[in-house]
């Protein structure tokens, strides 16, 4: 269809709307629809004559508070059940319009387990399925939606919904009943000028509010870990009547007292005192970005109108000159920003050191919980992120606005993010930031609370949270291009992966597998495909398999192994071993990916930190893992995971060679699943960059 065509046909199609909306009605009349759906393309017929081979088919597209309009496809009908009934993508297929080209979403309704029974009885019947129609019914509510996006300013109604009863039969598709609904715009929120995040992560110069002259509060703890972490004394004032200095650092008796304007404000008094130092600030127009520490605002009954009374206050200065300040905050934890030389936290630094493990941080997270990121770090120091940041209740910064900065850094190549729930419309602004992270070439790792309806109950008590459908979330972000934690652990080990791996070739999806138990062998391969995605163990080379076999009679443990991929190698093999396997493996052109279980407790391995029975027989000794291993990371362009399943006695040597960058896990099923899902969101990411523009 060509572009001329396509837009007299949506203007046909928004006359019949606004004229619907004209008369204040909600809905339209059967005959409208009928009419609104020929103009994009869509016949509606309504014939009750079906055969038991039918498939009942529902396309809706449907307004979302989170996302604005969502294209979702599957059951229909009485075979219309709860899709958390299937694997995760199988039941319904959803994608946020505007991000969802017609050829893109028939690819994702693919999937799903009601086209997959299209296809069998198209098969059984000797008939093709009706894809072209398909695509043409998904073409035509797409272009609608992008005519009629939510949220559009100056928008005389809103889409809500257009649903579809489809039946699918005798090789065609045919829709037997529809609906359409429009209702009220909603008006987004001023836009927040995030070019001031750059001020919140570097400030040239910093104020703070509630530090205690006798007590070791919340902000006297900041205060220590601002000057702790490296932030000039000089470039910090306190805001605080009737005093000159504490710890050294000069005071101000209020914002008006100021010398000059600051880059950053950090508020840590209680809750209370928030909304009229909150006006103060606006009205001053001193301050370019601020953190809310408190807790309470929005959490409580009592606190939830005057803590939406003074974001729309805040929401009101974005259209000041200049834009006002930015908010990032209540009732968050801070900001660690290793560039910006401070640390914000009120932990003190002897409770979470943050030591550089990397030789140059690359990675951000951003969390709703900043519990969430002092766990992860406690737990995995090798994150190593340059950034930290705790949104808090998201009282003015959002997700979407974060993420969207850091999209544009070229600096960062990993992105870490903690969800409990987005404010209206701010999830479609996280999809596009999304979309454009991964397309700029950063790997974006998503964990979501609230999977379950007890945990959208404790996300809704915890930042003032409002969680939303997990399933459509899901599907909406890993569309966008994010890979998805179904859990803490997972997340923990997309996010390591993904900055482990971040500058290796992904090539394709065949994976060798070395063990050194035969349970190894087994966990890989059982571990190689998740709900929507498979790797396969590749077939090796000739070459590859002589060479295996000449490393193999070296080590004398010819007799004892076969050479297959997974390849089982004998408890006696020594580091040298594994290591020359696994590089064989890296070389050959039919793997793209390696996992070597690293065999710590067998005899002919150093890897105790120090042997007391075979004293220099260690990780120090230079044909250790640990000193054969990093060099073989670097030299190949393909991943290499090591995995040290074994106790603490074996956490130095995990440790040294994480130190060097080498990507290590304790158990072979977490990494193999880990990488699976990697792989898949790597290779996904890469269409973004060679498949045309659909049409609009």
């Amino acid at each position: 269809m060509t572009h001329s065509r396509r837009a007299a046909d949506i203007a046909t199609a928004t006359a019949i709307l606004e004229r619907a909306a004209g008369d204040g009605r909600a809905a339209l009349a059967a005959a409208e629809v009928e009419s609104l759906l020929a103009a994009l393309g869509v016949a509606v017929d309504a014939g009750d004559a079906r055969s038991q081979a039918a498939v009942d088919l529902r396309i809706c597209l449907e307004s979302t508070r989170e996302f604005g309009l969502v294209l979702s496809a599957g059951a229909g009908g009485l075979d219309a059940i709860d899709e958390r009934n299937f694997r995760r993508g199988r039941g319904t297929a959803h994608a946020a319009a505007e991000l969802a080209g017609a050829a893109d979403f028939l690819r994702l309704f693919r999937r799903t387990i009601t086209y997959q029974r299209l296809v069998a009885i198209a098969q059984r019947d000797g008939l093709l399925v009706p894809d072209a129609q398909l695509e043409a019914c998904f073409g035509g509510l797409l272009a609608l939606a992008r005519a009629h996006p939510a949220g559009a300013a100056g928008a005389r109604f809103a889409l809500r919904k257009a649903e579809l009863d489809c039946v699918c039969e005798a090789g065609a598709l045919t829709v037997a009943a529809a609906r359409c609904e429009i209702g009220t715009p909603v008006a987004r929120p001023l836009a927040r000028p995030i070019d001031k995040i750059d001020r919140l992560l570097h400030p040239a110069s910093l104020g703070i509010v509630g530090v205690s002259t006798t007590g070791m509060n919340f902000a006297r703890i900041i205060l220590r870990n601002l000057v702790g972490s490296g932030f000039p004394k000089e470039r910090i004032t306190i805001i605080r009547p009737g005093e000159t200095e504490i710890d050294g650092v000069r005071c101000a008796g209020s914002l008006r007292e100021l010398e000059g304007r600051l880059d950053l404000l950090i508020v840590a008094v209680n809750a209370e005192a928030v909304y009229g130092l909150v006006d103060e600030i606006i009205q001053t127009d001193a301050v370019d970005a601020v953190m809310l520490i408190p807790g309470g605002l929005g959490e409580t009954s009592k606190s939830r109108e005057p803590a939406a009374a003074m974001a729309a206050r805040i929401n009101a200065a974005h259209g000041n000159a200049g834009g006002g300040p930015v908010f990032l905050g209540a009732n968050c934890l801070g900001v660690v920003s290793h560039p910006g030389s401070y640390d914000s936290w009120f932990i003190p630094l002897e409770r979470l050191p943050k030591p550089q493990k990397k030789a140059e941080r690359n990675s951000v997270m951003l969390s709703q919980s900043g519990a969430f990121m002092i766990t992860r770090l406690s737990h995995n120091p090798w994150l190593d992120p340059r950034y930290m940041l705790a949104l808090g209740n998201q009282t003015d910064l959002t997700h979407g606005d974060l993420l969207a900065y850091f999209a544009e850094r070229p600096e960062i190549e990993t992105i870490g993010i903690y969800v409990e729930g987005f404010r209206d419309l701010d999830g479609l602004d996280f999809a596009r930031a999304v979309r454009r992270a991964v397309g700029n070439g950063k790997d974006v790792v998503v964990y979501k609370a609230g999977r379950t309806p007890s945990g959208v109950g404790g996300a809704l008590g915890h930042t003032a949270s409002i969680a939303g459908s997990h399933a459509l979330f899901e599907s909406v972000v890993r569309h966008a291009g994010a890979m998805v934690a179904q859990d803490v652990t997972a997340f923990d080990d997309l996010f390591y992966i993904a900055g482990a791996l971040h500058a290796k070739k992904i090539g394709g999806k065949r994976l060798g597998a070395i063990s050194g138990a035969g349970f190894e062998a087994v966990s890989m391969a059982d571990s190689i495909e998740s709900d929507s995605f498979a790797m396969e163990m590749g077939i090796l080379e000739p070459a590859t398999i002589s060479r295996l076999k000449e490393v193999l009679a070296a080590k004398r443990l010819d007799a004892l192994v076969e050479v297959n991929n997974p390849i089982d190698i004998n408890p006696g093999a020594d580091d040298e071993a594994h290591l020359q396997i696994a590089e064989a493996f890296l070389q050959d052109a039919n793997i793209d990916a390696v996992v070597v279980a690293l065999d710590p407790t067998a005899p002919a391995v150093r890897a105790l930190e120090q042997s007391k029975l075979r004293p220099g027989f260690d990780i120090s000794d230079p044909t250790s893992t640990v000193a054969l291993m990093p060099p073989i990371v670097a030299r190949n362009e393909k991943p290499l995971i090591g995995v040290i399943d074994a106790g603490r006695l074996y956490d130095a040597m995990a440790a040294r060679l994480m130190d060097q960058g080498v990507c290590v896990f304790r158990n072979c099923a977490r990494a193999t699943t880990a990488l699976v899902s990697y792989v898949e969101a790597r290779q996904y990411a890469a269409t973004f960059k060679t498949k045309p523009e659909e049409p609009r």
